[in-house]
């Protein structure tokens, strides 16, 4: 089994587990429409986020503002959100960071799409992820299609783009 495939099973397994565990009588968080919010999700709060985006194709991208291959693939990021628009949603979870950092991180790079703020990595490892940045790719059916682990390159970006768009 390649790595990769092993860390789908992992994620898949975790997200389960988790929708087993999550406690009904919270609230769960909403993605916030500016940018800079920057609000505290939990496990919970990112997979009801992940359900209300049904119908899109959606890119999580892990990251933190200390991170140096996170300011690597930053800049791609940002254009390909203005590029693709409302065709596909961007996401960003910060994970592990300071809330005027990670937002000083977002200003800088132009990132004008939603992060939420993990202080305790709870999502990433909770979604067994190691390390960041990692960048998730879902098909607009919610379906878990590639997960990318490391800095993005432009052409590891524009093929995933390409296969959520046309499942």
């Amino acid at each position: 089994m390649t790595l990769r495939r092993l860390g789908l099973a992992i994620a898949c397994w975790a997200l389960l587990a988790a929708a087993c565990g999550a406690n009904a009588d919270s609230p769960p968080a909403r993605l916030p429409t500016d940018p800079g919010a920057l609000p505290e999700f939990t496990l919970a709060d990112y997979e009801h986020a992940l359900g209300e985006l049904r119908g899109t194709p959606v890119v999580v991208n892990v990251w933190a503002s200390w991170c140096g291959p996170c300011r690597e693939e930053a800049p791609l990021l940002a254009a390909a959100h203005r590029a693709y628009g409302d065709r596909v949603r961007f996401l960003g979870v910060d994970v592990i960071d300071e809330r005027d950092s990670a937002r000083a991180f977002m200003h800088r790079y132009g990132w004008t799409y939603p992060s939420v703020y993990d202080p305790t990595g709870a999502i990433r490892d909770g979604l067994g992820l190691l390390g960041q940045p990692v960048t998730l790719f879902y098909d607009a059916d919610g379906e878990l299609v590639d997960t990318w682990t490391g800095p993005l390159s432009q052409h590891a970006l524009d093929t995933d783009l390409h296969e959520i768009l046309t499942r």
